[in-house]
């Protein structure tokens, strides 16, 4: 069985065709700059690459560049659309909608854009390319939906409620969402699996590091708490993303500078994080040279980081009363060993122990981290989103 899954931005339309009898990838790609100019670039399971500019005024025009590149040419990889069984779609914020994933129809995609307010960037994009995909695959193919946020809904009032009058949170939906749900279930899901144990017996704290990062506290398989909130705005310090603010120091800052609502959002979202504190650059890997060079800015960056990303860890075991396990993963937390190091050293007195060896020669595989005197256990564990996407699709249509 065949399944198509699709990551739709507001100008982005990454996909992955993936063979669920192996869980393989046959192809993956991305058509990029829509509404812009257009660029679609494919690659095969067998190395087989396709680039080329092209005109997407639409996502519906990027959908047909994505049937053509499947289907024809020197990188085609299947005969015609109907080898598909399905198409399974990432969505970034199904609120308090939608706590699970849901086969795709008309009211739903009409849902999914009508909380288009709490993500602007995101979920008016996502109904778009439904509409889109409906037009372009063979009628009668089933299309899924899997949410960022719906892993989240398991979190207790008292976690994700803010201190604002109560009927913020009822009138205008005011509350913590948390993101990343999708990986944090998947990675959670196999660390479990590869330490022979039942999920539902486990304490985790998940750290998804990246140009975005959250971490969650994973309680018997269910998010009881996460640090993103309203938005992905907040939590830990990110590529351009400020994390946690005083919201006064946001006021003050907005009238000191005469910022708009949208420009101090902008200011927040783009411009700070490791780009505003280190003025080198968003990647933590260009942030970790400078610091090696002597950037003190660069190396401020890091311990901000770390530091947050310890503080989160201890709270989190508090509030699971108990942990077993930390794992780490994205693009810093299965490659970075330094952050890794930076974050656990130091807590001795929760029982977190590394093997500075293994962890400083291991990057972007399934594996145990700290010593073998470790109460706590910490992990190494690569996330695949899409895999997991795929999965509740099978999941769904074999229903």
């Amino acid at each position: 069985m065949i399944i198509l899954v699709v990551n739709a931005g507001s100008s982005s339309l990454k996909y992955q065709l993936i063979n669920m009898d192996d869980e393989s990838v046959i192809a993956k790609g991305n058509c990029d700059r829509i509404g812009i100019d257009g660029h679609i670039s494919h690659k095969t399971f067998d190395g087989r690459k396709f680039e080329q500019d092209c005109s997407f005024p639409t996502h519906t025009e990027a959908f047909e560049k994505l049937v053509e590149t499947l289907t024809t040419g020197d990188a085609a990889v299947i005969k015609s659309m109907s080898e598909i069984s399905a198409v399974g779609h990432r969505i970034v914020q199904g609120a308090d909608v939608f706590d699970r994933s849901v086969l795709v129809t008309e009211e739903i995609i009409d849902k999914i854009d009508d909380l288009r307010e709490l993500a602007p960037v995101h979920n008016h994009g996502h109904a778009l390319a439904l509409r889109a995909c409906t037009k372009v695959i063979p009628e009668g193919t089933p299309q899924v939906v899997v949410f960022d946020t719906a892993f989240h809904q398991t979190m207790p009032p008292k976690a994700y409620m803010f201190g604002l009058p109560y009927e913020d949170y009822e009138k205008l939906h005011v509350r913590k969402y948390g993101f990343h749900g999708t990986s944090h279930r998947f990675v959670s899901a196999a660390l479990a699996k590869a330490m022979g144990r039942d999920i539902k017996d486990l304490k985790i704290v998940s750290c998804h590091l990246g140009n975005g990062s959250s971490i969650t506290a994973v309680d018997g398989g269910k998010s009881v708490d996460t640090t993103m909130g309203f938005t992905p705005l907040d939590g830990v310090i990110m590529g351009t993303r400020s994390g946690a603010v005083d919201p006064s120091a946001v006021t003050y800052v907005a009238s000191k500078h005469g910022f708009t609502p949208e420009e101090m959002s902008e200011y927040l979202n783009k411009k700070s994080g490791f780009l505003g504190i280190s003025g080198v650059s968003s990647d933590n890997r260009d942030i970790i040279a400078a610091s090696n060079e002597g950037n003190k800015r660069a190396a401020l960056v890091n311990e901000m980081l770390t530091y947050e990303i310890k503080k989160y860890i201890g709270g989190f075991a508090a509030a699971m009363n108990g942990l077993d396990a930390v794992l780490f993963t994205g693009g810093i937390g299965e490659n970075e060993a330094l952050v890794r190091k930076m974050a656990c050293e130091d807590m001795d007195f929760l029982g977190i122990k590394l093997d500075d060896k293994i962890n400083e020669s291991t990057r972007g595989e399934t594996i145990r981290i700290s010593s073998p005197d470790s109460k706590v256990e910490v992990w190494i564990v690569p996330t695949n989103e899409e895999l997991l996407i795929a999965r509740d699709t099978l999941a769904l249509i074999s229903k």
